[in-house]
């Protein structure tokens, strides 16, 4: 069975929950990602924040990005365990129409998976079936 420990990139790294959304914006440049995981002082997943959310959230709503912290903006969380099946994974994503979620082992925070990583197959010998990539793309991207 594939899980989602065989198909996450690991090695995310966090954005500190005081940070702010400016050190945010920057973070995600260097590494060019799109979303960081939020970790608060006891290093455990507290939030995600997505580089839309300080555009519309913070940018477009004339807030000052150098004082709005991550945690500002962080919503409700979905995030999927290590040892959780790629069904699961791709349920809980297609459910919340979400395009990253945060791995977590016990409380911490071990990986990332994206839609690329589910297009990908990432890791050789775990590919999701065509049917299975057109079910998420359609939940994701298709209004209902």
């Amino acid at each position: 069975m594939t899980t989602a420990r065989d198909i996450m990139h690991t090695g995310a790294q966090c954005i500190g929950a005081h940070q702010t959304l400016d050190e945010a914006a920057r973070m995600m440049r260097d590494m060019h990602v799109g979303a960081l995981p939020i970790c608060g002082d006891d290093q455990k997943l507290h939030g995600i924040i997505t580089d839309r959310d300080i555009v519309l959230r913070c940018v477009a709503e004339g807030k000052n990005p150098a004082e709005m912290t991550a945690m500002d903006l962080a919503g409700h969380l979905h995030c999927v365990r290590a040892e959780d099946s790629m069904e699961t994974v791709l349920k809980k994503m297609q459910q919340h129409q979400i395009r990253r979620i945060p791995v977590i082992d016990g409380e911490r925070l071990v990986g990332m998976i994206s839609e690329a990583d589910l297009a990908m197959g990432h890791r050789e010998g775990h590919r999701l079936t065509d049917e299975q990539i057109i079910k998420f793309m359609d939940s994701v991207y298709m209004k209902q």
